[in-house]
């Protein structure tokens, strides 16, 4: 089967010198907030155009120490997209806060000034915009909107490393930016870790404490500014992602080329596709997520021809049970509920081949062809 993600062969790859870096770790003796630690929240945030960088045990911790920096809590609304993984709306609940869901952009699927409007009240403290597959959402209008109505900005760049928006990297329009290096993540690490980044000095330093049980930057070593838990980074954890980092951009390019790829072979079939980007964004595609109406016989077919595909994602967020106490009415929501619909993930890493390319592309064109029958491996023609 060819892989939807690429984290077995990008451990191929490089696994020398993560193992290099392993032993480093475990030499050293410094195994919480060490010299891997600090080296690598200086690379990331030069790397995301951030002051700052400070690196965390999850992305969902990332959304959670984000939040809290910005003092929401309990009394407050945060308005979040239906349509994205539960962390985003998750961290807000775990604060005291309410996630107000609203609709995403059929095009886009991500939430705009519209969607975001629709759903506004006295109560909104704070808007997480989610650059959902690594798709950029339009933080020219989402910025204008919250600087008139005075509210914070978190934006969720968990799929998104290195995406960018008019020219500059997401995560640098918002008031403080929250990634996952979940091992399947554009970067990833060698299990759980997260980050936030911001250009807020002062939302630096409480998310530093935050981080530490509200540890206190300064003063006598037990000393506590603010109650907090622990949600520090593992040190051999920022060892892996610095090695992983340095092919970064390299890698991201090569999923560029991926999407162009697809794009060229399906761009004839009835299929809806993902923006390969254009002089406004450039996606990074974590996933390369296509809409069809016939999503789940496409979706046998392609396990029968020997492709991976996923369901990102198969029930939106106001349909989930850990939700039903906010007695949400779907019909809100037709764009995520559509989107629940008809969403295919198919393959897409920088370590596919090209035999692999033209194997998930004859797949999906046979499908729309009428063909149910097995593809025959030798005739498959390579990309050029």
């Amino acid at each position: 089967m060819i892989p939807i993600f690429g984290v077995a062969a990008e451990y191929k790859k490089i696994r020398k010198d993560l193992r290099k870096a392993a032993l480093e770790v475990l030499d050293s003796g410094h195994y919480i907030l060490g010299p891997h630690t600090s080296a690598f929240e200086q690379e990331f945030a030069s790397l995301m155009e951030a002051k700052h960088a400070i690196s965390l045990s999850s992305g969902t911790d990332a959304l959670e120490v984000a939040l809290r920096a910005l003092g929401v809590g309990p009394g407050d609304e945060v308005i979040v997209p239906t349509f994205t993984f539960v962390a985003t709306a998750a961290a807000v609940s775990i604060v005291g806060a309410t996630p107000v869901f609203c609709d995403v952009d059929a095009k886009t699927l991500n939430i705009g000034a519209k969607e975001i409007e629709a759903v506004l009240t006295h109560k909104t403290k704070a808007i997480i915009p989610v650059h959902l597959y690594g798709s950029p959402a339009n933080m020219t209008e989402i910025m204008e909107l919250a600087h008139r109505r005075n509210l914070f900005v978190v934006e969720d760049c968990a799929q998104a490393h290195l995406a960018r928006w008019q020219g500059k990297p997401v995560g640098s329009f918002g008031h403080i930016a929250a990634f996952s290096f979940y091992p399947s993540k554009n970067l990833g690490a060698l299990g759980d870790a997260g980050a936030v980044t911001t250009n807020d000095s002062a939302l630096a330093n409480i998310c530093l404490e935050t981080r530490n049980a509200g540890r206190g930057l300064t003063g006598p070593t037990y000393e506590y500014a603010r109650v907090a838990g622990n949600s520090r980074m593992a040190e051999i954890q920022a060892a892996f992602l610095r090695v992983k980092l340095k092919g970064l951009k390299e890698r991201t390019d090569q999923r560029i080329e991926v999407a162009k790829f697809y794009e060229k072979k399906f761009s004839k079939l009835p299929l809806i596709l993902p923006p390969v980007g254009d002089g406004i964004t450039q996606p990074v595609f974590h996933l390369y997520v296509i809409r069809t109406e016939k999503r789940d016989e496409l979706a046998s077919h392609l396990k029968e021809a020997g492709v991976s595909c996923g369901v990102y994602y198969p029930l939106p967020l106001h349909r989930q049970k850990c939700y039903q106490h906010l007695n949400l009415n779907p019909a809100a929501f037709p764009n995520a509920e559509k989107a629940s619909q008809t969403v295919l993930a198919l393959p897409m890493h920088p370590f596919l081949s090209k035999k692999e390319m033209a194997q998930v592309a004859q797949a999906v064109t046979s499908f729309f062809k009428g063909s149910r029958s097995k593809l025959n491996q030798e005739s498959l023609s390579v990309a050029s």
